[in-house]
C-alpha cells in the first residue's frame, strides 16, 4: 500500500510490521519533501511517525478520538487521515493547517496551538463520553515539554481523582520542547529515558518462570510475585505518575512499532488512567535534524542535501527579536539586576542570545506563562528588573497573574511582546491580536509599541527604567526597516509622549507601532488626491498623549487610527473614548483586525485579508472623507 492511498487511518489495520515501516519510511519524505519546500514544523512530527501509526492500530478511528496537544507533532497523523493530496499545501492560505482544526477533518477532534491542553480535552471527553453511555477510547498525546505547563498537571491530578474514568496519556518524551527543557521534572524523565529498559527486572522473572518444569502450573503466588516485582520496577521510574493514580507503562522505545502495539493494546486494558511513556527522538530519520532539534523544530525552506536555509534574493534589515536581544545584553552588561525571563521560547524570542552571554541574568520557566509572569513579580519586590518576553498569544495563558500579581500591586514587571499583530502561516492560535485590547483595560499598565527597530530600542530602555509600575511593549514578527541602530548615551522615552511625523490640515492620522510606517506611505498617496493629512506616531496607548491628540483633533476635524490588532477594544477604541470624555464630537475612522479569527497564510496575504494594505487603507479614508475610491 502506498501512503496515498490511506484516506482512513483504519484502513491501516492488519498490515505488517514491515508494510507499516514502509508506510513510515513514505510519511517521512512525505513531510520532509513539503517543509523543505514551503517551511513549518519538521522535527517534531518526524519523531511520533512510528508512534502514531503503532497506537492507530490500536484504535477503531471511526468512534475513538486522539487528542494531540499542540499540533506540531500532528502532521503525520494528518497525512494517514485522508490529506495526502492536499498536505503541498500544508500553512499556505486556503491549505492544510499548520495544527490541527476541527474545521479540517473529521479526525481532529480538538484544535489547539498552545501547549498543555490535550489531557484535560481528552478527560473531558471521556467523562462526557460515560455520561452520555458511548464506549469510545479517549487518547491524549502530549509532549514532554507542555507537561512542564500547569494546566497539565492539573489535569493529570484531576484524572488520578477518577479512578473508574478510562483515558490514556501518551508522554512523547523526546528531552525537548523547542528549546531543551527545563526543570525537576523533566531532569526526573530524562533519569527514566536513559535508565536500563523498564521491564528488565519483571521480563527477566518472567523468563525464569518459563524455564521452571511446572511452567504449565504457575501457582498464584508465583503470580503475585512476578506482579509484585514488576510493581517494584515501576515504582523506580513510575513512582510520580502511579502515586497520582495512573497506571503507568514504560518507557517503550518509541520507534519500535512492534513493541509500541502491544503497549498500546494492554494499555486499553487497564481500568481508569493510563500513562504509556514513550521514548523518541525529534527529528528521526532525518540526520540533521537529529543533531539539531532546537534548530530544526521549524525551518523556512531548505536543502533536504545540506538542511541550509534557501538564501533571500536580497539582504534583509535584522529582525526586531534580534535587535531586542543585542539591546538587552547591552543593557543588562551595565546592570546585574536585569533579568531576562522567557517561557520556552529562548530562541523564538531571542533570549537564547543573553543565556549564551550572561547565563546569570537569564531564566527559562519551561512552558509555565503563568508562573513566569508571577515570578517576575517576586524577583520584582525583591528590586531586580525583570524583562519577561513572551509573544502576545502567550502571555494571554497568564491574564489572572499580570492582573492579580503584577497590576493591583503595582509591581515594575516589564512585558516584551514578540509576535504582536499578525503572525502568518501559524494562524488563528498564534496572531497576537488581543494585547492592546486586553492590556488596555488594566489599571497601572503602561503601553507602547515602536515604529520601527530604533525606537524599539528606545524604549527597551524606557521600560527597563520604569519603575512606577508594569509596563509593556509590543513589537511585530519579522524584519525591521533598517533605519540603524541608537548609538550610546540612550535616553528613556518620556512616558506617553507621541511625535508628530507630518502635518496636514485635512485629516489627521494617529498610528500605533508597526502601522506608523504605512500611515506615512497612506498620507503620500492621500496628497495624491488632494488630502493633506498629519500623521502622528502615538508610541504609547496607554496613557495616550491626550495633550497632542485633543488640539490635532479639534482643528484639523477628521480622525483615523492605524492599529494591526483588534479593533475592538484597541488603540482606536482608546482615542474615541478620549475624545468622547473631552465631549469632542469628530469622526473618526478606525482602521484595524475585524472581528474576525485570521486565517493561516503568508503576513501579506492575512493583512489583505482584513483590509491592512496601502491601497486598502487609503479607499477606506477616501469613502470617509465621500472622496471617489482608488482605482
Amino acid at each position: 500500500m502506498h501512503l496515498s492511498e490511506v484516506v482512513h487511518p483504519n484502513q491501516l489495520h492488519g498490515l505488517s510490521v514491515h508494510q507499516l515501516e514502509q508506510i513510515a519510511r513514505q510519511i517521512r519524505d512525505k513531510h520532509l519533501d513539503t517543509v523543505a519546500a514551503s517551511g513549518g514544523h519538521l522535527a517534531p512530527g518526524l519523531g511520533v511517525v512510528e508512534l502514531t501509526l503503532a497506537l492507530y492500530q490500536t484504535l477503531d478511528l471511526d468512534q475513538d478520538k486522539v487528542i494531540w496537544d499542540v499540533g506540531h507533532q500532528a502532521y503525520p497523523h494528518k497525512l494517514i487521515t485522508g490529506r495526502y493530496d492536499r498536505f503541498h499545501t500544508l500553512r499556505q492560505k486556503d491549505g492544510i493547517a499548520g495544527y490541527l482544526n476541527r474545521k479540517e477533518s473529521r479526525f481532529d477532534h480538538f484544535g489547539a496551538g498552545h501547549a498543555s491542553t490535550s489531557i484535560s480535552a481528552a478527560l473531558g471527553m471521556a467523562m462526557a463520553r460515560d455520561r452520555r453511555g458511548e464506549k469510545f477510547k479517549s487518547v491524549a498525546v502530549i509532549g514532554d515539554g507542555a507537561l512542564t505547563g500547569g494546566m497539565a498537571l492539573e489535569a493529570i491530578n484531576h484524572a488520578g481523582h477518577l479512578p473508574h474514568t478510562n483515558v490514556m496519556v501518551v508522554l512523547n518524551d523526546n528531552d525537548m520542547s523547542i528549546s531543551p527543557n527545563v526543570g525537576a521534572l523533566s531532569r526526573y524523565l530524562n533519569k527514566i529515558r536513559l535508565s536500563p529498559p523498564l521491564q528488565f527486572l519483571s521480563d527477566n522473572l518472567e523468563e525464569q518462570l518459563r524455564q521452571l518444569p511446572f511452567n504449565e502450573n504457575i501457582t498464584p503466588e508465583l503470580m503475585r510475585l512476578k506482579g509484585g516485582m514488576k510493581r517494584l520496577a515501576v515504582s523506580k521510574v513510575g513512582a510520580v505518575f502511579e502515586e497520582l493514580g495512573f497506571t503507568y507503562m514504560g518507557p517503550v522505545d518509541g520507534h519500535n512499532i512492534e513493541e509500541l502495539i502491544a503497549t498500546f493494546q494492554e494499555g486499553h486494558q487497564h481500568q481508569g488512567p493510563v500513562l504509556v511513556h514513550v521514548a523518541t527522538i525529534k527529528g528521526k530519520g532525518y540526520e540533521i535534524a537529529e543533531q539539531d532539534q532546537v534548530g530544526y523544530h521549524a525551518q523556512t525552506p531548505f536543502n533536504i542535501e545540506t538542511g541550509k536555509a534557501i538564501p533571500s534574493s536580497k539582504p534583509k534589515p535584522p529582525k526586531y527579536s534580534k535587535v531586542f536581544a543585542e539591546t538587552l545584553i547591552t543593557i543588562a552588561e551595565n546592570d546585574p539586576y536585569v533579568i531576562g525571563v522567557t517561557a520556552a521560547m529562548a530562541t523564538g524570542t531571542g533570549l537564547d542570545k543573553l543565556q549564551a552571554k550572561l547565563p546569570k541574568q537569564y531564566v527559562d520557566v519551561g512552558i509555565a506563562e503563568q508562573h513566569a509572569v508571577t515570578l517576575a513579580a517576586g524577583m520584582a519586590c525583591e528590586g531586580m528588573k525583570p524583562v519577561v518576553a513572551i509573544y502576545s498569544t502567550f502571555l494571554q495563558r497568564a491574564y489572572d497573574q499580570i492582573i492579580h500579581d503584577i497590576c493591583i500591586q503595582k509591581l515594575p514587571v516589564f512585558f516584551c511582546l514578540d509576535r504582536a499583530g499578525i503572525v502568518g502561516a501559524d494562524g488563528p492560535t498564534h496572531q497576537g491580536m488581543y494585547d492592546i485590547a486586553y492590556l488596555r483595560c488594566l489599571p497601572n499598565m503602561v503601553m507602547m509599541a515602536p515604529k520601527d527597530e530604533a525606537e524599539l530600542q528606545r524604549m527597551l530602555v524606557t521600560g527597563i527604567n520604569y519603575t512606577d509600575g508594569p509596563i509593556a511593549m509590543r513589537y511585530p514578527r519579522g524584519t525591521g526597516y533598517g533605519v540603524g541602530t541608537l548609538e550610546d548615551g540612550w535616553e528613556s522615552l518620556p512616558i506617553g509622549k507621541a511625535e508628530t511625523l507630518r502635518q496636514g490640515d485635512d485629516l489627521l492620522i494617529l498610528a500605533y507601532g508597526s502601522m506608523v510606517y504605512p500611515a506615512v506611505q497612506t498620507a503620500d498617496v492621500l496628497s495624491e488626491h488632494g488630502i493633506r493629512a498629519t500623521v502622528v506616531n502615538a508610541r504609547f496607548a496607554k496613557p495616550l498623549d491626550t495633550e497632542l491628540i485633543l488640539p490635532l483633533a479639534r482643528e484639523i476635524g477628521q480622525v483615523v487610527t492605524l492599529e494591526e490588532g483588534c479593533v475592538t477594544g484597541g488603540f482606536g477604541t482608546a482615542v474615541v473614548e478620549a475624545l468622547m470624555d473631552a465631549q469632542l464630537m469628530v469622526p473618526v475612522t478606525r482602521i484595524g483586525v475585524p472581528d474576525e479569527l485570521v486565517e493561516h497564510a503568508t503576513a501579506d496575504e492575512s493583512k489583505a485579508a482584513v483590509g491592512l494594505t496601502i491601497p486598502q487603507i487609503v479607499d477606506r479614508i477616501l469613502q470617509a472623507a465621500k472622496k471617489p475610491a482608488l482605482a
